[in-house]
């Protein structure tokens, strides 16, 4: 029989069986299939297991932010692990500081899931959006801030020009007539 390296873990991924176990070693199987005409067994080690990925959906939604530790680097990205023994994908524009430099290999920090893929068992992780976050909600709460003042401004402004006494035709008339007055009495 014959164990798929994908068949070993539910949340992690291997290389090589022997990340996983020894030669020799005994470990639990289940038979996931039989090939009659070929004579082979399809072993599973994980089935042995509810998937922990059906109930991690929530834990790990988009947008929630985790503890993550770089275990691996290469020129795509970084492997983080995560908490419950899971592992995220950061590529390399998500893995910037604020500062401008670059998380490295063995380096902790806050991550925050960009995406979850349940059925590619797959998390994207980025450390650059959390402070990016931060920004944008430093601007939004500005904007907002500033709206709220200028509906404040304009509210009362509306009110003082209600306040405001308006001329009317009369009041135009009356006044001409004052002029007048006012012109004979100079004269």
């Amino acid at each position: 029989g014959m164990i798929h390296i994908s068949d070993l873990s539910w949340l992690k991924r291997f290389n090589h069986p022997s990340e996983y176990t020894k030669v020799g070693s005994h470990i639990d199987v289940i038979i996931l299939g039989i090939d009659k005409e070929n004579r082979k067994l399809q072993l599973g080690h994980k089935q042995l297991e509810e998937d922990p990925w059906n109930t991690l959906q929530d834990t790990f939604a988009p947008g929630s932010i985790h503890e993550g530790t770089v275990i691996r680097k290469d020129d795509k990205g970084a492997i983080v692990q995560l908490p419950y023994g899971l592992e995220g994908f950061a590529p390399n524009r998500h893995l910037l500081k604020e500062d401008g430099k670059t998380i490295g290999a063995d380096e902790a920090g806050k991550f925050m899931v960009i995406e979850f893929d349940q059925k590619e068992k797959r998390i994207v992780v980025s450390h650059s959006r959390i402070w990016e976050q931060a920004k944008v909600d430093e601007k939004e709460t500005a904007k907002k801030e500033a709206r709220v003042e200028a509906d404040s401004t304009r509210k009362t402004v509306k009110t003082i020009q209600a306040k405001v006494e308006k001329a009317t035709l009369g009041d135009l008339g009356a006044l001409a007539q004052l002029k007048q007055k006012l012109q004979q009495e100079e004269q």
